[in-house]
């Protein structure tokens, strides 16, 4: 589970305070912090270390659409970070005529990991992860209870809880590094199950890299990178 912004330090030792700031070049922002934050242009972008066990981290970001990551998180289970992008839509789900987003991303085709949006309601109950890409021995909560095309894009769903708050995720049936996404469809196919209700706010939509390894240091790049609503 993706941790919330600003949420505690779980498990991380002091390393990350003394690591340098990146040797790519200057950048817009850039943060090897395990919170660090920028707000730009209606965006959030987040490097969000939030797993136990995990390594270093940096992010620099020229804008939400344009951003990299550099992860050296050891090769052990359990998701270390979920470095991200995000917009705070704010809007009750029964006032929604249109959610969708564009990315666009450049992965690694080592490590573990997978390039996912992640939404959530405004009280943080219900989070649901569309599966962009997969690699290596990484899986979603819950068991599967169906395959549905939505949203441009035909998912595995699976149902589950972390003991926080209920997740549904969607994973694409086959990996896919750019395109467009219809978010809507997919929330009302969630209201529609009953594994929520209509009156539902839709708070953040998070895109990013829930990454459980990436030993030696490896490469994420987001090259495109929007939502509109309305």
């Amino acid at each position: 589970m993706p941790a919330l912004l600003l949420a505690p330090a779980i498990g991380l030792g002091t390393a990350l305070a003394l690591v340098a700031a990146p040797a790519h070049g200057a950048a817009a922002w850039e943060s090897c912090e395990q919170w660090g934050n920028w707000e730009t242009g209606g965006y959030i972008v987040y490097n969000n270390i939030w797993g136990e066990g995990a390594g270093t981290q940096c992010i620099s970001a020229e804008s939400p659409s344009d951003w990299s990551v550099h992860a050296d998180h050891p090769g052990t289970g359990g998701i270390k970070s979920y470095p991200n992008a995000k917009r705070v839509v704010n809007t009750p789900l029964s006032e929604l005529k249109s959610l969708t987003s564009k990315y666009a991303v450049t992965v690694p085709d080592s490590g573990a990991y997978n390039t996912s949006y992640d939404i959530w309601d405004t009280d943080y109950d219900y989070e649901i992860m569309l599966w962009m890409n997969q690699t290596g021995p990484v899986g979603p909560l819950g068991q599967q209870v169906g395959t549905e095309t939505l949203g441009g894009h035909t998912w595995d769903v699976y149902k589950g809880n972390n003991g926080h708050n209920e997740v549904f995720s969607f994973l694409r049936t086959s990996d896919s590094r750019s395109g467009e996404v219809d978010i809507l469809p997919v929330l009302n196919y969630v209201t529609q199950q009953g594994w929520w209700s209509p009156s539902e706010t839709i708070g953040d939509v998070q895109f990013g890299y829930e990454i459980t390894s990436s030993p030696g240091g490896l490469d994420f790049h987001t090259d495109d990178f929007s939502v509109s609503h309305s």
